[in-house]
């Protein structure tokens, strides 16, 4: 059995297949690709240290895509944040942190361009919090030995290639294959934590009849039933759902947890059904990418559904201020219209990225020096304890078991998101079930 710290790959599953779902259902609307947009980080106000030319990284986000515009920007404005008050203390060694911005237009063109341009053209010496909705230049990155700290694993990219060090690590072998032979695996920790800490033990998914929601929630009730669940299977037409009926359907069941493989606007529908019949359950489950401040306005017709809506992920709450790192990143974030949890990751893939050139300082920030430091020190690193240990094993075999801790976090009205129990005590043994990417 293996027994280890990070947070397993369950939460990045969930990410994966949330943000390919939202990307067909929206191409069902007749979304269409915009150009792609090339920035460049601005730093005008802040004068540059006179000690050295300037620390180059790059950030990757598809930040106009099929998905819509803020979908996928929380971790740039996270790590834009970190970088501009690291800038402001006086940078790394005396030297700023010249941030270069691209947007990929959310389509794999795009991404290649990125990649080109950031690599070949704007030599940075990194890359830092990609979140990228089809990661098609990760080949190139990893063959030009550039570093990618702190990505979100939209794709498998993560747990393909070497010199890509995702958010949340990865135990895969990162040989050029996605996990083992083709194979990722998940487990079932967040399903464990309802049964164990809730009593929870009916628990329903909700789909569109479309390919990719099927197959996600096909995912979803595998794991439940991996850990003994009643699953209840709720299909509705994706041009003209009934949420009612399924909410009717959710109450008559006595459904204690409520799991989803649909889009942001569908769960709001069904929260409003929900409340509409009177069905009450014990938690209506998201992931880290709906860990947002937005919730009561995303939910505002569904107050006892939204008062139900939990949260898991492998970072420390974004509202926990009574923890000093988290503290610092809401001052830094304070003039943002909203905060996010994935907000917070991009901050700490930026501090990743410093903790590592700072290191390199007397000998040189280069591209070679970093990624050695991310070889030697990715293992258990945490973010100030922003992140549970994040892992990179390169195991040759895939896992059966894993000892995988998570985040909770559930929404109260006039608080917000209220963390539940401390994330490196919420810790189970749970089996890996494979999955195909």
């Amino acid at each position: 059995m293996i027994r280890t710290t990070g947070p397993g790959p369950a939460g990045r599953t969930a990410g994966a297949a949330a943000a390919v779902l939202l990307l067909i259902l929206c191409a069902a609307c007749g979304s269409r690709l915009p150009e792609r947009d090339f920035e460049q980080g601005t730093r005008a106000s802040t004068p540059a240290p006179s000690a050295g030319a300037p620390i180059r990284v790059g950030i990757i986000t598809s930040a106009t895509s099929p998905v819509g515009g803020s979908t996928f920007t929380g971790p740039r404005d996270g790590a834009k944040a970190y970088f501009d008050r690291l800038d402001a203390r006086g940078g790394i060694a005396g030297r700023r942190v010249e941030v270069r911005l691209c947007d990929d237009g959310g389509s794999g063109i795009g991404n290649n361009a990125c990649v080109h341009q950031l690599i070949d053209e704007d030599k940075v010496v990194a890359l830092v919090a990609t979140t990228a909705l089809d990661y098609a230049g990760a080949p190139r990155v990893s063959h030009a030995g550039v570093s990618d700290i702190g990505g979100q694993p939209i794709g498998a990219a993560y747990d393909t290639w070497p010199h890509l060090y995702g958010i949340y690590g990865s135990l895969a072998p990162r040989d050029g294959t996605p996990g083992w032979g083709g194979k990722l695996y998940g487990g079932t920790e967040v399903y464990r934590y309802f049964k164990r800490e809730h009593g929870a033990r009916t628990a329903a998914v909700v789909s569109y009849n479309q390919s990719a929601s099927a197959a996600y929630a096909r995912l979803l009730e595998r794991g439940l039933k991996a850990e003994g669940y009643r699953v209840v299977s709720e299909e509705v037409d994706f041009a003209l759902p009934n949420f009612r009926a399924v909410a009717a359907d959710l109450k008559q069941q006595g459904t204690d947890l409520v799991f989803d493989a649909i889009d942001t606007h569908g769960n709001a529908q069904l929260c409003r059904a929900m409340d509409e019949v009177g069905a009450h359950v014990t938690a209506k489950v998201t992931n880290v990418q709906n860990w947002t401040s937005t919730v009561p306005q995303d939910y505002k017709d569904a107050p006892r559904c939204r008062n139900a809506l939990w949260a898991t992920g492998a970072s420390r709450n974004h509202q926990d201020t009574g923890n000093s790192a988290v503290r610092e990143f809401r001052d830094a974030t304070e003039g943002l219209p909203a905060h996010s949890q994935w907000q917070l990751e991009g901050w700490a893939a930026a501090m990743w990225f410093t903790d590592a050139a700072r290191s390199c300082a007397r000998q040189g920030v280069t591209r070679a020096c970093v990624d050695a430091w991310m070889n030697r020190h990715g293992n258990g690193y945490t973010a100030r304890g922003l992140l549970l240990p994040v892992e990179f094993a390169r195991l040759p075999q895939p896992p059966k078991d894993r000892r995988t801790c998570l985040s909770v976090a559930r929404w109260q009205d006039g608080k917000g998101w209220v963390t539940q129990g401390d994330m490196n005590r919420t810790c189970f043994v749970v089996p890996q079930l494979p999955y195909t990417p």
